[in-house]
């Protein structure tokens, strides 16, 4: 927990730093860690400019066999101006008034006995919100581990920011602020320490708003050959990922759980009528590659009977390995037994970064990451005026 807290307090500081005098800051964390960050948040942003503690209620979970079931999580709210010197739209999440709370068809509500009007919009919610947690069906659920619900930061960036304004997300995950920053036509920004979280932020960009999506760019990542090399001598984990991306392969499993097993990502398709999965295997090389990565590979490709195998190269493979895997024979498609691939491919990063792909079916429906569903949104607002 102190490791924990001296991070955050560092992030914090400079958080105030970059904030606007109007602007607001939310902190979600869990009840086993929100009473240290509020103490934290009461020195940084001044007691002065607490404005809530919001209690998030989700139904998600099991049940411990002894306690109450943990169904909430606490988000802190605080801003950085003092009184009315921040900005905050009530009428951008009013809700509908509830049943039991005593609303009448006539727009009137009764209260000890004398009546008045209630807002056309409905109320401002009070600081506790029902907002459904993402459970395993849901549409928008990609699989990260903390993932939110949009509806979550949709009700936070309507609040406290207009059209066109910033919104910062400094430990964005998988991109669920930026997406909804980007639908509500607020320019975003969005960090993350892991190339995973950015490669599956730009997928979902992708899928999300298609040819409406404004453009962006991404700082940090390797540009060419020399900063990927920086990378792989810096975190071969981090490097694997990055380089993952460029095929969009996902990792095979959790990097902390053992050994590989000769596979470091996975790529599914479907290209024909059966709807079966097809399956291309990837390792990613970092150092010097040999002969027996390509024959090594070969075998593994035998083992888990997929129908590709890519071999990703920092460095160039040697004139063996390409003879080695080019003898490794074709894939072909049930459907299209006459269209042949490569069943063993070797690609150099330098490739990759030059716009080189991995050949497999166009045709296919790449099955690799959950698709985000489809939004739509009014695009006149550009994200480069950010830049």
């Amino acid at each position: 927990m102190m490791a924990y807290l001296s991070m955050m307090a560092v992030r914090l500081v400079e958080l105030h730093r970059v904030l606007k005098p109007t602007g607001s800051i939310y902190l979600h964390c869990d009840p086993t860690a929100s009473h240290y960050l509020k103490l934290l948040l009461d020195a940084i942003f001044d007691v002065r400019n607490f404005r809530n503690e919001i209690v998030w209620c989700y139904k998600l979970g099991g049940r411990p066999r002894k306690g109450w079931p943990k169904k909430h999580d606490i988000i802190f709210f605080y801003s950085k101006g003092k009184e009315d010197n921040f900005v905050f739209n009530s009428d951008a999440v009013r809700v509908p008034y509830e049943s039991t709370g005593g609303y009448i068809s006539s727009g009137r509500k009764l209260v000890k006995g004398k009546e008045y009007k209630v807002h056309p919009l409905g109320k401002v919610p009070e600081d506790w919100w029902f907002i459904s947690a993402l459970n395993r069906e849901s549409k928008e659920r990609l699989g990260y581990p903390t993932q939110k619900p949009e509806a979550l930061l949709e009700r936070i960036i309507k609040a406290s920011s207009n059209e066109g304004d910033v919104v910062l997300d400094p430990f964005c995950g998988c991109g669920t602020t930026v997406t909804v920053a980007e639908r509500l036509k607020r320019r975003w920004m969005g960090i993350d320490i892991t190339h995973l979280a950015i490669t599956l932020i730009k997928e979902r960009l992708h899928n999300t708003f298609k040819e409406d999506r404004s453009p962006y760019v991404v700082i940090g990542e390797p540009a060419d050959v020399t900063s990927a090399a920086v990378l792989a001598e810096a975190n071969r984990h981090q490097f694997e990922w990055w380089a993952l991306g460029l095929v969009n392969a996902t990792p095979a499993q959790d990097k902390k759980k053992g050994a590989d097993r000769g596979v470091d990502g996975v790529i599914y398709f479907k290209d024909d009528a059966s709807g079966q999965y097809k399956k291309i295997i990837v390792q990613v090389k970092r150092g010097a590659v040999k002969f027996g990565d390509v024959r090594d590979l070969k075998g593994v490709l035998d083992r888990d009977k997929a129908q590709i195998g890519a071999l990703l190269t920092l460095k160039p493979p040697t004139k063996a390995m390409r003879e080695e895997a080019a003898a490794a024979d074709f894939y072909a498609p049930p459907d299209f037994p006459d269209r042949r691939f490569p069943r063993l491919q070797i690609l150099t990063i330098a490739k990759l970064l030059a716009g080189k792909k991995l050949d497999y079916p166009q045709w296919a429906v790449d099955e690799t990451f959950k698709k985000a569903p489809r939004r739509y949104k009014e695009n006149d607002l550009k994200q480069n005026d950010l830049l």
